[in-house]
């Protein structure tokens, strides 16, 4: 054994415990309102942050304690009081920002939450449906993609061929896998003139993205029926999957189904997260690697392997599969129209 490489190992588990217990922390501050007490006011002690979330004093004090010690929250020794800073306000208070990340963290909490499903899948037959997760999942996932939406879509949108000229005149879009509506919603929001239809086979899914689309003035321009993404109706002239394909079963199959129900001349957008092609460079070289291949082991292949044909694609396929998937469905067109750090946009054409 060498002392110096275990010493180093540990080091690096100390640090993946630190962020699991920080995570749990900015779960908390949200679900308590303790970053919006801290932001836009300045300095506050940490007995005025209780007053006005009507917290513990005590708790409050050693949240607050854990969260400057994780350099989330500001701490004036001299004044004893603490603060957010403007990018911190972004991160974790604002809901608005296109920074705001601290909701999401109630995808991490499902995972410890739903320990005993996942563990009876991995040593079964690796199945456990997305309806059976503990509801913050539903929350935390709608959360983790909404702020990227917001401040990327209309981009990638703009990236493919023809696309916006057809939404501004008036498009039908449909919008499959949709959860709560997040991604529909910025589409009806930015093409006003375009109808958008949102599936997705999780019926409590479906109610909460009604609901947000009535919260942001959309209701009249959405539709959200329940059916999967090989039972919906109408013909479109922009297919979307945002983060899901590489949930489903059979995603050649759903990508065929979603070729012959394209109007002439209509386009799928595929949005999957981005990974390299080759497993090793991905491994070594991805960032968000560790994170994604973890969430897709208890998340997204489970739920894959629980439908028919159970691919199991999982959340780091990389675009060579994924153009794979694409040739077998039959589409003639394929191509990368934009990247960023998180996702891969791809365009396809019948």
């Amino acid at each position: 054994m060498d002392d110096a490489k275990l010493g180093e190992f540990m080091g690096s588990m100390v640090g993946h415990m630190t962020g699991g217990a920080v995570c749990f922390g900015v779960l908390l501050g949200d679900e308590l309102g303790l970053y919006r007490a801290l932001a836009g006011t300045g300095e506050r002690s940490a007995d005025e942050v209780a007053a006005a979330t009507g917290c513990n004093p005590r708790l409050v004090r050693e949240w607050l304690d854990g969260q400057a010690a994780a350099r989330l929250v500001d701490y004036d020794a001299t004044s004893d009081t603490y603060a957010l800073s403007p990018e911190a306000n972004l991160a974790l208070a604002d809901e608005t920002s296109p920074a705001f990340v601290a909701r999401a963290m109630n995808a991490f909490g499902s995972m410890f939450i739903d320990l005993e499903k996942i563990t009876t899948a991995f040593r079964g037959d690796g199945a456990l449906s997305w309806g059976e997760h503990h509801p913050c999942l539903f929350s935390g996932t709608e959360w983790f993609f909404r702020t990227g939406y917001r401040a990327e879509l209309p981009g990638w949108i703009a990236a493919l061929d023809g696309v916006v000229d057809k939404l501004e005149a008036g498009a039908s879009v449909a919008d499959i896998g949709c959860g709560h509506g997040a991604s529909a919603v910025v589409i009806a929001q930015t093409y006003p003139n375009s109808r958008v239809t949102g599936f997705d086979f999780h019926a409590p899914s479906i109610a909460t993205a009604r609901d947000r689309a009535a919260e942001a003035g959309v209701a009249a321009q959405t539709t959200f029926e329940v059916a999967d993404a090989t039972s919906y109706t109408g013909s479109y002239d922009l297919i979307c999957f945002f983060d899901c394909l590489h949930d489903m079963g059979d995603p050649v199959g759903i990508a065929r189904y979603a070729r012959e129900h394209l109007a002439p001349g209509g386009t799928v957008l595929l949005c999957e997260p981005f990974a390299l092609d080759d497993r090793p460079t991905n491994i070594a070289e991805n960032p968000m690697a560790a994170l994604l291949y973890t969430a897709s082991s208890v998340i997204c292949t489970p739920n894959s392997l629980s439908q028919d044909v159970g691919l199991g694609l999982g959340a780091q396929a990389g675009e060579a599969r994924l153009r794979d998937v694409l040739d077998q469905a039959g589409y003639t067109h394929v191509r990368r129209a934009a990247e960023t750090p998180l996702n891969l946009i791809i365009e396809a054409r019948a």
